[in-house]
């Protein structure tokens, strides 16, 4: 069975990108009928100090960077989101892709990634996108597609789990049949 791993980019209790990722991951399954076993990975399980190479030589590399490196290792794909602090990736993020990079160079392991981002202005977390898929390839990523959502208290409903910009579900849905069609070989249609 396909393996399907929801990164999301923050260690918030109340991340926008944790929804989006719940949101997409949940589109996959129940429109697209991807057969596949979803789970979400929180950042929050992984906490370890800022890289410092003195740090790796005196006291080698943390177990849970090795433990993030294998979670992704053991996926068939990854959908994952960022949050933007600051015009690039969260601290929590960076800190663990950079042990993570240490373990092993390729840390996507060449798995399909679809990568988004949201935020609650108008750029929509471009700048931390743009970072992320062009680096990907470098750490071993193939990038299916991007997609970014702006002002996400606007365009999101949180009671009912549901987009309310109909471009940007549309655009969204787009990609996953594409995303599903690089999973399964298949053509995919929403049901």
């Amino acid at each position: 069975m396909l393996k399907v791993l929801g990164i999301p980019g923050s260690n918030s209790e109340d991340s926008i990108n944790a929804l989006l990722v719940r949101y997409t991951l949940n589109l996959l399954k129940t429109k697209l009928k991807v057969d596949a076993q979803y789970s979400i990975l929180d950042l929050n399980d992984y906490e370890m100090p800022i890289y410092k190479s003195e740090r790796e030589v005196t006291g080698g590399i943390p177990d849970s960077a090795k433990a993030f490196v294998r979670t992704i290792g053991f996926s068939d794909a990854l959908i994952m989101s960022f949050a933007e602090h600051n015009g690039n990736y969260s601290a929590a993020f960076k800190t663990i892709f950079d042990w993570a990079s240490r373990v092993e160079q390729k840390v996507y392991h060449a798995k399909p990634i679809l990568m988004m981002a949201t935020s609650p202005g108008a750029r929509r977390g471009a700048s931390v996108l743009e970072i992320a898929s062009t680096a990907a390839p470098y750490f071993g990523g193939r990038v299916v597609g991007t997609f970014s959502l702006p002002r996400f208290g606007e365009t999101f409903d949180r009671t009912r789990n549901v987009c309310l910009d109909a471009e940007k579900s549309n655009k969204l849905s787009s990609l996953l049949r594409q995303f599903a069609r690089t999973l399964t070989g298949e053509k995919i249609e929403e049901v």
